[in-house]
């Protein structure tokens, strides 16, 4: 399959859905939520089924469903949690330029409200802080692409990451 698809990683609340949609337009993409299509496959909100199947239930279906995307010409929105299933990653990074949104633990914070209430996944007495240093080094091993989303509104962020992609377009084609 071409890789022609724009996969967005990242922090929950560091504009990876929000900037997926106007980034899809802008390009002429389609856009594709995969918390959306984790919550339309098992029909319960994402901290539903958290609740229900634990951490590690929910990260299988999360692998599940990202490892069996099969599109051309979207802008992919994964879940903040996608880094650690490794089946997705490796597909996601096939079929698509994964863009890693980086923002710092204190405008993450500053973001998210009640973290349990969007669905994102902690273990057991881990903060959000443990969380940021966990995945942060995940986001940058798999990124393709790293913007740094630091005080950018949404077309500033969808600016820099379009200068980023075709940047690595005229890379690749030296």
């Amino acid at each position: 399959m071409e890789q022609n698809n724009v996969v967005l990683i990242g922090m929950p609340g560091c504009g990876k859905s929000t900037i997926g949609v106007v980034l899809a337009k802008v390009m002429g993409y389609e856009f594709t939520d995969s918390d959306l299509l984790i919550q339309k496959r098992e029909g319960k909100l994402l901290r539903e089924i958290i609740a229900q199947k634990g951490e590690d239930g929910f990260l299988q279906i999360e692998n599940a469903v990202n490892a069996g995307i099969q599109t051309q010409q979207h802008v992919i929105a994964t879940g903040g949690s996608v880094v650690y299933c490794q089946d997705a990653m490796e597909h996601l990074k096939n079929i698509g330029t994964v863009v890693y949104l980086k923002l710092s633990y204190a405008t993450i914070c500053s973001r998210l409200g009640n973290i349990r209430r969007r669905g994102v996944v902690l273990k057991d007495g881990q903060t959000l802080k443990d969380l940021y240093d966990e995945r942060v080094p995940l986001y940058e091993r798999y990124a393709d692409i790293v913007v740094d989303a630091e005080g950018q509104d949404v077309e500033g962020l969808m600016d820099e990451v379009i200068k980023a992609l075709e940047r690595r377009q005229e890379e690749n084609a030296l």
